[in-house]
């Protein structure tokens, strides 16, 4: 049985200059970014390459909106798509990547010819989404009011590269919900049934380092996290691959609708679902995997197990304060609307549940975060 497959080379470089000169980006390749990350640190290196800039083509998550208007914009041919930004640059890098891009709801439904026809190099510049190491891109179907992914193996990069110092521009809140995004990647893929002791390798380690930074954030403040932006970066990707792996699941799931109708940061939406999720699933399962990752990451606390979620709770409102559903504006009659947007949209990522979630209890656990 097949175990782990890590698929682009992953690479790391102190700057983004030795980046640019040991990957010689010029001519032929295409960098989708954005300005306030390439002009400070690629801007003055005479780069001859081509550069679009993602936010001109809207704020917030990558959408197929923004895919569609990017891809009227995109002429001529090239040898490489190189992103260099957060989870909306690379997931739409991906993309672009292909031959057959648009329409994209079309690509989504698995109506076009998936060919890869570029080479593909991510530089992530946040350390959250692990999207670097993995074969899927989340959009939000603007016209269907929720997310979707499209997970296919010719979206894998061909290098992964990481860059620490791109991360020192990145705003304290970025910063919270991103790394939030990695820990839910991590716990999430651990808990997998398709997870197993490689992937597990790579996901407790992304646990481990996260809560110690967080909790060396807790102790010191916001700055803080600076001096350990390899370390998040690195267990970004860690997390990266365990999910890329095993799969990310129900905390995914139920925050896509949140995202997608509120326009809700990735990481946040998960972060108003995660312990939600969680404890359903030790009233339905006390003992397993479950019992495992509990004690580690309770050890990690230094709390007694039974108070694992409450005190994992509290360590992650330092970063940013979790809100009700209802503090988003969702209403009590869209509960069961996002219950069943998960069961028709979701089941890629339903199939990843430590434990199996009916109706009924999805709506239990919206119900209980409203």
């Amino acid at each position: 049985m097949k175990q782990l497959s890590i698929k682009p080379d992953i690479y790391k470089y102190d700057t983004a200059k030795a980046f640019a000169e040991a990957f010689q980006l010029g001519k032929g390749d295409l960098v989708i970014t954005n300005e306030y990350i390439y002009t400070p640190y690629f801007g003055q290196l005479g780069l001859d390459c081509d550069v679009i800039y993602q936010e001109k083509y809207g704020a917030g998550e990558p959408s197929d909106d923004m895919v569609e208007a990017m891809y009227k914009d995109i002429n001529g041919t090239y040898k490489r798509i190189v992103a260099i930004g957060g989870g909306t640059v690379i997931d739409i890098s991906k993309l672009f990547a292909l031959k057959n891009v648009s329409p994209v709801l079309d690509l989504y439904d698995g109506k076009l010819e998936v060919i890869k026809d570029k080479e593909l190099v991510l530089v992530p510049t946040t350390c959250g989404t692990g999207s670097e190491v993995t074969n899927i891109a989340i959009l939000a179907l603007n016209s269907r009011g929720t997310k979707k992914g499209l997970a296919v193996d010719q979206m894998y990069a061909d290098s992964a590269v990481l860059v620490p110092e791109l991360l020192q521009g990145l705003p304290f809140r970025f910063f919270a919900t991103s790394s939030i995004d990695a820990l839910v990647h991590a716990v999430e893929s651990s808990l997998s049934p398709k997870g197993n002791d490689l992937t597990r390798l790579f996901g407790y380690k992304a646990i481990e380092m996260i809560l110690t930074g967080y909790k060396k954030i807790a102790a010191e403040g916001p700055d803080a996290r600076i001096p350990l932006l390899d370390d998040f970066l690195t267990a970004s990707t860690y997390a990266g691959i365990a999910f890329g792996n095993a799969g990310c699941a129900a905390v995914h799931a139920l925050s896509y609708p949140l995202g997608g109708t509120f326009h809700v940061a990735h990481g946040e939406s998960n972060y108003a679902m995660f312990t939600g999720v969680m404890n359903n699933y030790m009233e339905i399962k006390q003992d397993g995997e479950i019992a495992k990752l509990n004690a580690f990451i309770a050890d990690i606390l230094g709390c007694d197990v039974a108070q694992v979620y409450p005190e994992l709770e509290k360590l992650l409102n330092n970063l940013i304060p979790k809100k009700a559903l209802h503090e988003y504006g969702m209403t009590e009659a869209q509960l069961w609307e996002f219950t069943d947007s998960v069961l028709e949209n979701q089941q890629r990522l339903l199939a990843n549940n430590f434990v199996p979630l009916d109706r009924d209890r999805i709506y239990k656990i919206y119900k209980e975060l409203y």
